[in-house]
């Protein structure tokens, strides 16, 4: 009984563990500063426990090589860590409209730190962001994150090589996605704020003597705002579709 608690049960309690836990510490929301250590490894702990006796019968042996071991506990590793990225590449799009809609309204010199990027941000992206992953776990999505996690065990068999080649273009496509979704959700901003220039260029040479930035950036700000609150509401339900779309990806009818 020992012998057989030490070679199946905790081998595929820890292989299960390399995937839920390093999924988890990457997912957006999970991985954030605020989130304390100690909570985001009790949560995969917990997981791990309920997932165990469901899962246990279609792990892999134990590899009684140690390189053996290390490759299948490596490759556990990289599947959870694509999982858990592509959320975090998701939301990026939240970053990539709000430092875009921060250039155009001239505020983008006023940086914060931003508790879900963890790094200097502006204060629009900060803003963008911090409601995004707010959004995310009050509309339940964080569910189908960690539905993803559990589904993919069965589009990635434990003991299968991973397909990397896959996970690299699957990456790159949702990249190039993400940045094009931050342009589109910029977009109202970005064409009030060229109108405005234009105008505002006319206006210069039309009244040379017209002190034009001191006149014309108060009411560019205020514009600005204006058009964010406007089309905030629009920005995150685009937004949480888009990322609603990227984890049902891998749940199977």
């Amino acid at each position: 009984m020992l012998e057989e608690l030490l070679s199946l049960n905790i081998f595929g309690f820890f292989l299960i563990f390399s995937r839920v836990g390093t999924a988890i510490s990457v997912m957006p929301g999970f991985s954030a500063s605020f989130f304390s250590a100690r909570l985001r490894l009790g949560l995969a702990l917990a997981i791990c426990f309920v997932l165990t006796p469901i899962l246990i019968a279609g792990l892999p042996v134990r590899p009684q090589a140690i390189p053996a071991l290390a490759l299948l506990i490596l490759g556990e590793i990289l599947i959870g860590a694509f999982i858990g990225s592509i959320g975090r590449i998701a939301i990026s799009a939240l970053q990539t409209a709000g430092t875009v809609i921060a250039y155009v309204s001239s505020m983008a010199n006023a940086l914060i730190q931003d508790p879900i990027a963890e790094q200097q941000s502006s204060t629009i992206a900060s803003f963008l962001l911090t409601m995004g992953i707010v959004m995310v776990f009050v509309t339940d999505l964080h569910h189908d994150m960690l539905k993803a996690v559990i589904a993919s065990y069965s589009l990635f068999p434990p003991g299968e090589p991973p397909p990397v080649g896959d996970f690299a273009e699957n990456m790159g496509r949702r990249v190039a996605d993400s940045f094009a979704l931050g342009l589109r959700m910029a977009a109202p901003v970005v064409i009030v704020g060229l109108t405005y220039y234009i105008g505002l260029g006319l206006l210069g040479r039309l009244m040379p003597t017209l002190q034009v930035f001191f006149f014309g950036m108060p009411f560019q700000i205020g514009a600005q705002i204006w058009v964010l609150m406007v089309t905030l509401s629009g920005i995150m339900m685009v937004f949480l579709r888009n990322y609603g779309n990227v984890y049902q990806s891998f749940m199977l009818p």
